[in-house]
């Protein structure tokens, strides 16, 4: 069956996987009994619903679209609209991209995107294949946008996150010549009204964090969201075009706002923690960087992604304040330690 999964919906299965393993391992009121239940929900939901899409050979005319930034919560929403009877009703349109790294100085034209591109291809360690098709998957995600009708309520999901944060302004800049009923799903103000727990110590970061049954729970009890005046949009419309002025590459959600640092914010944690880790073996032997990478972003409230943070290990590195053994063409090839 996994061979007939999409990359959105492998994606999806694999963060649930994880977010699931480390919810048991921190014993944050999750039991292991609950993490092999969810789980295997989870699977047989997907099963279930590959099986019935492979069946489905009409044609069927969509009257919602749904916007979305990553790959992990567009396979989470698929399912969760299927299991509301909408996979044939409403469609997803995906960013399949991370808002809150690499530059977005004017990105809402051709050489922004190009730009763009070049700073991941030279600075992230991204698969060659999924970096041989950026911009044109990019660049068809833009024209996807473009080709909404006008008679479709436009969705945008956004939780309180610089990325998705960062992409709904850049999205809603985009739409700003459509006349279109545009709405934002808050997920995160959502999350805590319909689905959250008390007994379990928990807080999502971003869309991915969200199973598809919370996504089902949240999109039947609010409809859909928060209904955008004319006012408001033409407020994230500037917004935006502040934004996409600045040079810097890394963003940040504090406050309720997003703010544009520098890219070494995160260097004296990275450092720190690469000092905590040797304290606790005691030793200065070589760490690898995915133990780093991994203790890092697990810490942090904030949507940046491993990539980046391995990103600024490979910078400390090139500065001088780590030894790497091995090769850095990816996490885990190669380890550091302080010098």
């Amino acid at each position: 069956m996994l061979n007939h999964l999409e990359d959105e919906e492998l994606r999806s299965l694999l963060a649930q996987f994880f977010l699931r393993m480390q919810l048991v391992e921190e014993r944050k009121g999750y039991s292991e009994q609950q993490f092999f239940l969810d789980i295997k929900k989870t699977y047989n939901e997907l099963l279930a619903y590959k099986k019935e899409q492979a069946n489905n050979e009409l044609h069927t005319q969509f009257h919602t679209t749904h916007i979305v930034f990553g790959d992990s919560p567009t396979g989470s929403l698929k399912i969760a609209l299927k299991k509301l009877g909408l996979d044939q009703q409403e469609r997803i349109i995906t960013f399949s991209d991370l808002f809150s790294i690499g530059p977005i100085l004017h990105l809402h034209n051709a050489q922004g995107i190009t730009n763009r591109f070049e700073w991941l291809r030279t600075n992230i360690n991204i698969d060659e294949e999924v970096l041989f098709n950026y911009e044109d998957h990019f660049k068809r995600t833009l024209l996807e946008i473009e080709k909404i009708p006008s008679h479709h309520p436009i969705i945008i999901w956004a939780g309180e996150n610089a990325h998705e944060q960062t992409g709904l302004r850049y999205v809603l800049y985009l739409l700003k010549e459509k006349t279109n009923n545009i709405y934002i799903m808050h997920t995160n103000e959502a999350y805590k009204i319909h689905v959250d727990r008390p007994e379990i110590d928990f807080t999502p970061r971003n869309m991915g964090e969200l199973s598809s049954e919370q996504l089902k729970q949240i999109y039947e009890n609010e409809n859909l969201g928060h209904a955008l005046t004319q006012t408001e949009r033409k407020a994230f419309e500037q917004q935006w075009e502040q934004l996409c002025e600045g040079k810097e590459v890394l963003r940040i959600w504090k406050s309720h706002q997003i703010m544009s640092v520098s890219e070494t914010f995160y260097d004296e944690y990275i450092i720190q923690t690469v000092k905590k880790l040797h304290q606790e073996k005691k030793n200065n032997d070589f760490i690898k960087s995915a133990r780093i990478i991994g203790e890092v972003i697990g810490h942090l409230d904030q949507s940046v992604g491993d990539q980046f943070i391995e990103y600024r290990v490979r910078r400390l590195i090139v500065d001088g304040i780590f030894d790497m053994e091995g090769v850095p063409k990816a996490m885990h090839y190669y380890s550091v330690k302080i010098r």
